[in-house]
């Protein structure tokens, strides 16, 4: 919402908003939105529906939203037959894989324990944007990926549910593939969101994913006892489709339009500051400096990275350079 905020304001001229500063608005809220959308998913899928079912009620679901909304918006075509090809992948490892492995992988770890590990999502998309986007990993970028993944250790070391028993260990392997398929799809749909618009982004997007997640989540969704589940159940479910799902995947193309892929994964940090205050509020935890010295860490991990030369940059220096050289 902050993201939409900002666009909204900088329309009307009400005040101005850098399109760098919208983009970290955007981003921002996202990882809000997913931060607070461990917990509730953790809840309802121990509750009521099964992970595959789950996964497709909230796919298809913000495929039904997306083309809705697209029809209040100028047509958009796809131009070449290639970027077809490139939204199934990233069908693929942004919903498919990313998803049920997560959730999957929730059903069988803690949230802290999920979210945590979302951290490892920078470091992947700054290697796979290294070789695809060839985006150089210069020093003071591995720098600030290490400050924030500081931070977000300091909550595990903290934090009261870092153990792992049971069967977390699966759980842990599989929210891990989660992040490496959310990695390369944060790589692979830049390409794509420079070309089109948000909304024609998602809509192809989630519906592939709907079509191929539709043979394993039907059956899921047939044995849900719909009429038994209660208000707060409703509540969650709606929040997790809306506002875990349908606006945080509305917005990652906008922030990729305003923001390098390792800048905005770096945002993944968030996350585990979200669940750790939800986890204080709900008295599962308490408030202590040591979560404000992670914070800290978090936002100056996130400073520095945005500080790093892009390609673009390292290249501009290196032709003037040339030329003072001639």
């Amino acid at each position: 919402m902050l993201g939409i905020i900002a666009n909204i304001a900088a329309s009307k001229n009400l005040f101005y908003v850098s399109e760098k500063t919208k983009g970290h608005l955007i981003v921002l809220a996202t990882n809000i939105f997913f931060g607070l959308n461990i917990p509730i998913s953790k809840a309802i899928l121990s509750t009521a529906i099964s992970p595959l079912g789950w996964s497709f009620l909230r796919v298809s679901f913000s495929c039904a939203c997306f083309w809705m909304f697209s029809l209040f918006l100028p047509k958009e075509p796809i131009i070449k037959r290639v970027d077809f090809g490139l939204l199934l992948w990233c069908a693929l490892f942004g919903l498919v894989f990313n998803q049920v492995s997560f959730i999957v992988g929730l059903t069988l770890t803690s949230p802290i324990d999920a979210s945590i590990i979302a951290t490892a999502v920078p470091v992947l998309v700054m290697l796979i944007a290294a070789v695809v986007l060839r985006e150089p990993v210069t020093p003071t970028k591995v720098t600030g990926v290490l400050i924030g993944a500081a931070g977000a250790l300091l909550l595990i070391l903290s934090g009261s549910n870092a153990g792992v028993s049971g069967n977390s260990v699966q759980g842990d392997l599989l929210c891990l593939f989660s992040c490496f398929s959310y990695a390369i799809y944060l790589v692979s749909s830049k390409r794509l969101v420079q070309r089109y618009s948000s909304v024609t982004v998602m809509k192809w997007t989630f519906l592939f994913s709907t079509v191929l997640l539709f043979p394993f989540g039907v059956t899921g969704l047939k044995d849900c006892a719909w009429l038994a589940f209660d208000t707060t159940l409703w509540l969650q479910i709606a929040y997790a489709l809306t506002f875990g799902t349908f606006i945080p995947y509305l917005l990652i193309p906008m922030g990729l339009k305003r923001l390098r892929p390792t800048t905005m994964s770096m945002y993944n940090y968030v996350q585990p500051m979200v669940a750790s205050m939800v986890a204080v509020i709900a008295m599962q935890d308490t408030f202590s400096w040591v979560k404000c010295c992670a914070a800290a860490l978090v936002f100056a991990g996130v400073y520095v990275v945005t500080k790093s030369k892009s390609r673009a940059q390292l290249d501009a220096e290196q032709a003037q350079k040339n030329r003072i050289r001639e």
